[in-house]
């Protein structure tokens, strides 16, 4: 699922690069609330919601990209991002501790974005923010364990460490 996002998102080293930024990392946890508020008023916002969903998708996708590299990765939000790149292009590197946690993560990942959707689709209130704030937690829950994952590998491969101790 991370290998297709990342794909889609036409992750380039570059960009994953940029995205190491901690203002690419938490700018977009804005997107979600905002993402739900666009689709809960669909029915008010009227024509004006095409142009407001398009933008912040359009944001999602160019958040990597409007962020200059970061001077330093000894932050949770970029070793996040390094840890992901680990998860998804170096799987043979992750430690096995890892896997069953991270399945663990996913799973409440897809049921509480199927919850919030439910919620969206119907207007229910509760089911859609018990759902949001799932995936919130899920997502930043993932996102530490993406830090995990970067250290233990660093502490291991000499390669990772160096490129860690030049920045």
């Amino acid at each position: 699922m991370q290998r297709t996002a990342a794909k889609y998102f036409a992750m380039s080293e570059e960009v994953w690069a940029r995205h190491a930024n901690p203002w690419s990392v938490w700018s977009r946890y804005s997107c979600l609330p905002l993402l739900i508020a666009c689709l809960w008023w669909r029915d008010w916002l009227g024509v004006a919601f095409w142009p407001l969903l398009v933008g912040l998708l359009l944001w999602v996708w160019l958040n990597p990209r409007c962020f200059s590299k970061p001077r330093d990765t000894h932050n949770w939000a970029s070793q996040a991002v390094l840890g992901e790149q680990i998860l998804i292009y170096q799987l043979e590197r992750v430690p096995l501790v890892h896997y069953q946690v991270i399945k663990i993560i996913m799973a409440l990942l897809t049921l509480s974005t199927l919850v919030c959707g439910i919620g969206l689709w119907f207007q229910e209130a509760i089911s859609t923010c018990v759902g949001a704030l799932g995936v919130i937690l899920s997502k930043t829950w993932f996102l530490d364990r993406m830090v995990w994952l970067y250290q233990s590998v660093a502490r291991t491969d000499a390669e990772i460490a160096a490129r860690q101790a030049k920045t």
